[in-house]
């Protein structure tokens, strides 16, 4: 098991970076540049989706700062989380509260200001809007209205700690958050045993240890990570198989946001031998169809490699 703890202000080491500037000089301008022009391209009235930090302040982009500071209204889950972040920008636009709790109150208001051709900033906590957060019913039924919808990406945590988890990235599955219950939680983590991507969860801190043993329990050796306090001063990565991440984190407290990863199932390559075994047992009882079918489930393979490798047989046995 590996651990790597990240300051982003100073760099893997911990050390203070030696290298020039990069003429901050003539970037400096260029920003104020830019982000004056992105300023004044913020015209259409419609619901903007603005991704906003996930702990450094830095990570937010010039569109999303030009969006926020000509918002007629920002709509934001936490308005004492979302409060300190524009307050640290200086965007004095109205903030309002939208979350579980009040989204179908709200959203007739949020309807009402687009129809009257406002434009309607919705932020989460930290990240991007709708991720695990609530927003959905909100965009169909702008889209329904006819409004427009304008999504400003930015920071991810799930797709931040992908990045850096060293897990393959080609195909992955973000699950949010699993079960608090046991039995749910157990249940959930089997159905998703056989998808052939890397599984992405969000996960508190309370519940981290008793995740990860369930995880351990129902997928077996995988590779796992556990990414916490993204982009902020005590960012931490630990990566090992599953069941050493159990038995690290049992009895720990642990604090700060969580991210766990877990690599896609180990498949174990299927000789043809193994599987015209089994087509033998098979073809007592069923035809070739249904073995082919029934095999390819147990093992996990192609479908097509079982009836091709069955035609072979009857092939060989009429003498073909």
């Amino acid at each position: 098991m590996t651990r790597l703890k990240v300051n982003p202000e100073r760099g893997t080491s911990g050390r203070e970076s030696t290298r020039h500037d990069g003429g901050l000089d003539l970037v400096a301008p260029r920003v104020v540049t830019e982000l004056e022009r992105a300023f004044s391209k913020v015209t259409e009235a419609g619901l903007y989706l603005v991704a906003t930090p996930i702990g450094n302040l830095s990570d937010i982009s010039l569109r999303a700062l030009a969006v926020l500071a000509k918002a007629d209204v920002i709509y934001a889950e936490d308005k004492r989380h979302s409060g300190t972040l524009l307050s640290h920008f200086a965007i004095k636009a109205p903030l309002r509260s939208y979350h579980e709790h009040n989204a179908e109150k709200e959203r007739p208001h949020i309807l009402a200001a687009l129809a009257h051709g406002d434009r309607v900033a919705l932020i989460s906590d930290a990240g991007t809007p709708l991720i695990s957060d609530p927003g959905y019913k909100l965009v169909r039924d702008v889209i329904a209205e006819g409004h427009a919808v304008i999504s400003i990406p930015g920071a991810s945590a799930p797709l931040t700690a992908l990045t850096a988890a060293g897990l393959p990235t080609d195909t992955f599955l973000f699950a949010g958050f699993l079960p608090t219950r046991k039995d749910a939680r157990r249940g959930r983590i089997e159905a998703l045993a056989q998808v052939p991507a890397t599984l992405i969860f969000f996960e508190a801190p309370t519940r981290l240890a008793e995740s990860l043993s369930d995880l351990s329990a129902c997928l077996g050796p995988r590779a796992g990570v556990v990414a916490r306090e993204l982009t902020k001063l005590n960012e931490d990565f630990v990566r090992g198989p599953l069941s050493e991440l159990a038995v690290a984190y049992d009895g720990e407290t642990v604090k700060g946001e969580i991210v766990i990863l877990v690599g896609p199932p180990v498949t174990e390559e299927i000789a043809d031998t193994d599987i015209e075994e089994r087509l033998k047992a098979a073809l007592a009882d069923l035809s070739l169809r249904d073995a082919a079918r029934l095999i390819a489930s147990e093992l996990k393979v192609a479908k097509a490699r079982v009836y091709d490798l069955g035609l072979a047989m009857k092939r060989a046995q009429d003498g073909g």
